[in-house]
């Protein structure tokens, strides 16, 4: 689908939802000077364009017994397309693997992954992540802590 290009009004919009997507129609429309049907239209087209992908709470991992992030740095054997999507295709179904980047350097793909502790993060990689088609190296890089974790995008402003 295409995109149409972003005004200043769909960005402020954009950044207010990165703050607090509960806000009503309302309580964004006197922040853009729209009327709640305006908003609303305009939310709907940002949704059919993929602009916003969707809505969802920020979970404390730790309060959820997912006490342990691992960043997981993966090297695959083969490096044709059909290796590669059945690897892309294995890690989707990973409820554990939060991420899952292609990246360059040393090694092939970039996971972030979460466990409840590291005999579970161990269990995971003998028991799946071992398993994942074409994998010939797997490294860990556990976190100790985290200083910064998401937060809204730095969004572009018009010209």
């Amino acid at each position: 689908m295409t995109r149409d290009a972003l005004d200043s009004t769909d960005l402020t919009l954009l950044e207010l939802l990165q703050q607090d997507a509960r806000r009503t129609h309302a309580e964004l429309g006197r922040e853009v000077h729209l009327s709640p049907p305006a908003v609303a239209q305009r939310l709907k087209r940002l949704e059919r364009q993929e602009v916003v992908r969707g809505y969802r709470a920020i979970v404390d991992l730790e309060a959820v017994g997912l006490g342990v992030t691992v960043f997981v740095q993966i090297t695959l054997s083969l490096h044709g397309a059909e290796p590669i999507e059945s690897f892309r295709d294995f890690v989707r179904q990973v409820p554990e693997v939060l991420e899952c980047h292609n990246v360059s350097g040393d090694f092939d793909y970039l996971l972030k992954v979460v466990a409840q502790d590291i005999a579970a993060y161990e269990a995971l990689v003998r028991s799946t992540l071992s398993r994942a088609p074409g994998v010939a190296r797997i490294q860990s890089l556990f976190v100790l802590k985290t200083s910064k974790d998401g937060g809204p995008l730095p969004l572009p402003r018009p010209a």
